[in-house]
């Protein structure tokens, strides 16, 4: 069994799609299908299925996904730990990010930063946003990647966390086409005919954004909830088969838009802009810690 295997089954349950997935964790297509095959063969029974629209979990792998992630955290807070006792713990530094920028932003961005040539490890600790929070509170995590809205703020102390801006993005409503080329489902929607919403459950941050900037739109909009998950990429699949409208960062529907696969079903007044950033306590972390913020401080300045 190799840790490997799992964050690679983490990443195709959240992007559906093994081209996709297999770009996020910087290997060939062939070399990521033979590591999700050996985790089947070790776990003994298949835990995917490949349909026209995409990757799908049957009921093993959803099973696995619940595991998997807990686990791979828990090992990875186990490593942190034996630093520690090693008296090394300065030498790794690990970042919380929830699953959205884990795959879309948080590649790119590190990538730009000189700091990957540190000494020691780079743990990248991939959750919803009320687990990323969890895991920074307690001190398990040097950093939170997340978005952020005004009216919906992290949960974390403003007398104890700080933070910076590091990016942007836009929550587009998207929804599959008609025959005509128009959303399929389209906002704002009516009492006789609400729009079928793809939400995100109450764990994870877009979901709060969202819940909050409906507030503030000119119009509001009649919605029936009738999928959740925490995971934006299942929102997106299940919005691209035709069964509802999700609101997705145009960072991952980028492509999906293009192709005409997904369209906006709203426009921009349904369209809601989000900050990306990166939290870190009030408290000075290890100087491997403090280069990182310094130097995610003058990219951002830049």
């Amino acid at each position: 069994m190799d840790l490997t295997w799992l964050e690679d089954f983490l990443a195709l349950a959240e992007h559906r799609n093994f081209s996709r997935a297999a770009e996020a964790r910087h290997v060939t297509q062939p070399a990521f299908s033979r590591r999700i095959q050996a985790l089947e063969n070790w776990v003994g029974t298949p835990l995917v299925l490949r349909t026209p629209q995409g990757v799908v979990l049957n009921a093993a792998g959803e099973h696995l996904r619940e595991q998997a992630a807990g686990l791979t955290r828990d090992l990875q807070q186990m490593r942190r730990g034996a630093l520690k006792a090693a008296g090394r713990e300065g030498a790794a530094l690990t970042i919380a990010a929830t699953h959205a920028l884990s795959f879309t932003f948080f590649p790119g961005w590190i990538r730009a930063l000189s700091t990957l040539e540190m000494p020691g490890t780079l743990n990248l600790v991939s959750d919803s946003m009320a687990a990323c929070e969890r895991v920074l509170l307690a001190g398990d995590a040097d950093f939170l990647l997340g978005h952020s809205h005004a009216e919906a703020p992290a949960r974390l102390a403003t007398d104890a966390f700080t933070s910076l801006l590091v990016g942007t993005d836009l929550l587009v409503p998207a929804s599959a086409p008609d025959a005509a080329g128009a959303a399929r489902w389209k906002l704002p929607g009516a009492a006789a005919a609400p729009v079928r919403l793809l939400a995100y459950n109450a764990a994870s941050g877009l979901g709060r954004i969202i819940e909050a900037a409906q507030r503030s739109f000119a119009q509001v909009p009649v919605l029936d909830t009738v999928f959740t998950s925490p995971l934006a990429a299942a929102l997106q699949t299940m919005a691209r088969q035709g069964q509802g409208m999700a609101w997705l960062p145009r960072t991952m529907a980028a492509e999906d838009l293009a192709a005409g696969h997904l369209v906006d079903a709203g426009g921009a007044g349904f369209s809601i802009p989000v900050e990306i950033r990166l939290f870190r306590p009030l408290r000075r972390r290890s100087n491997v810690a403090e280069a990182f913020w310094t130097a995610a401080s003058e990219q951002s300045a830049a």
